[in-house]
């Protein structure tokens, strides 16, 4: 497995998403294929996981959190996400999300914790000094509750460079939708330069764009697999995403083992 090299830890170059798990037909997580696919992954040096407060309807972050804890805290890094994108039923209440989160994990620290979606609008919930939500994840990470900090955002560019420029020296690293399709499609390119510029490393989220870049046509596949016949469509993706030095981390919404494997 490649390792990457973050302040010092040394993160695993792939990533298990939690927002596409495996379910059964009531819709339900297959917690079972989870924790089977979470033992694959370990096993080969897997050592990230990341879930959010939204995803399968609240129920990802319980799953990932049961399983997880079947394997020593210092073994594995855990990221989730607030959901300042999302109207919240009450306000944006910080310190009640949070609380909410470490119980739903199981956890008394997050490894990695981001302000999800930062976008054009929602940008100005993250920055509304009424809800204080950034001072108040910089206060969990003095308290260790949070070991870094950082962000998720599908912006245009200019909208980016806003919140860096306001907010851009409390973050340690950020999330974009990254692959050789938005490279140019969704200006990831200018996306990914400006963190670099600003010396933030760069989370990787959508590497096969949702399964898009997985499975192409009949004609794009035969010329990738001329040049590397054993090589799935998919790994492309990955393999164009290890020729950026920022990128740090590689995150994929994994469904079944067959995806795991492939990916690992």
């Amino acid at each position: 497995m490649l390792i990457n090299f973050f302040q010092g830890k040394k993160l695993s170059g792939l990533g298990f998403g939690t927002m596409r798990l495996p379910t059964l037909a009531d819709s339900s997580i297959d917690e079972a294929q989870v924790e089977a696919m979470t033992a694959y992954a370990i096993e080969h040096g897997v050592n990230y996981f990341d879930t959010a407060y939204p995803y399968h309807g609240g129920e990802s972050e319980r799953v990932i959190g049961r399983v997880l804890s079947k394997y020593p805290r210092d073994s594995y890094y855990l990221a989730t996400k607030y959901p300042g994108h999302q109207i919240l039923s009450g306000g944006y209440d910080p310190a009640a999300v949070f609380e909410e989160q470490l119980k739903k994990c199981g956890v008394e620290y997050f490894d990695f914790y981001l302000l999800h979606n930062v976008y054009e609008k929602s940008m100005e919930v993250y920055l509304d000094p009424r809800w204080g939500i950034i001072d108040y994840f910089l206060e969990q990470k003095k308290l260790g509750r949070i070991r870094h900090l950082g962000f998720s955002s599908h912006a245009e560019k200019k909208a980016l460079k806003r919140f860096l420029d306001t907010r851009g020296g409390d973050m340690d690293f950020c999330q974009i939708q990254l692959n050789w399709l938005d490279w140019t499609r969704q200006d990831a390119r200018g996306k990914y330069n400006l963190l670099t510029e600003r010396g933030i490393p760069v989370w990787v989220m959508e590497p096969v764009r949702g399964g898009r870049l997985a499975k192409l046509s009949d004609t794009e596949e035969a010329k990738l697999k001329a040049l590397r016949p054993e090589d799935s469509i998919a790994s492309w993706g990955f393999r164009f995403l290890q020729g950026l030095p920022n990128v740090k981390m590689v995150l994929s919404g994994m469904s079944n083992m067959e995806q795991m494997m492939d990916n690992v």
